[in-house]
């Protein structure tokens, strides 16, 4: 149990940690500093490499969670309402990462390898739009957890 709630947390840390870094320091910065061939290259680069991180963090959030679901608790009967709402809004969240990673991130680096700079920008506008919402639960998501078995 303790190896599972470690991986858990490393993970749930990684992909929201990630997206606040990107979201609130990253994002604000490049865009008042960069011209759009510069930003949109970037940011096609960062999600390159932050991309496959999210990867990981889905397959261990679904793994150590379900895990800890079935084998520690016996199941959905066995969890409180915390964790059910966090299951749904990890599903939720992990439903608009495949969205982002298979549409408009793919759309994005296409924009960029053929240097159309307004059709790249379109996507990384939706992109943007998409993290925010992702942060925003996945922000949701560490207040269910870490305080959500004391809420009545």
């Amino acid at each position: 149990m303790s190896l599972a709630i470690a991986l858990h947390l490393l993970a749930s840390t990684i992909w929201v940690g990630g997206m606040f870094f990107a979201y609130m320091a990253l994002r604000p910065v490049a865009a008042g500093l960069l011209e759009p061939p510069t930003r949109l290259t970037l940011w096609a680069r960062v999600f390159e490499r932050f991309f496959p991180w999210v990867w990981a963090a889905v397959l261990v959030l679904l793994g150590s969670g379900l895990w800890m679901t079935f084998a520690v608790f016996g199941g959905m009967a066995g969890v409180g309402l915390h964790v059910h709402l966090m299951m749904a809004l990890g599903v939720i969240m992990m439903l608009i990462f495949l969205h982002i990673y298979f549409a408009p991130y793919r759309r994005l680096s296409q924009a960029v390898e053929r240097e159309d700079w307004p059709a790249g920008a379109v996507q990384l506008g939706l992109i943007r739009r998409l993290i925010g919402i992702n942060l925003i639960l996945g922000l949701l998501v560490v207040v269910i957890a870490s305080g959500g078995r004391y809420f009545p």
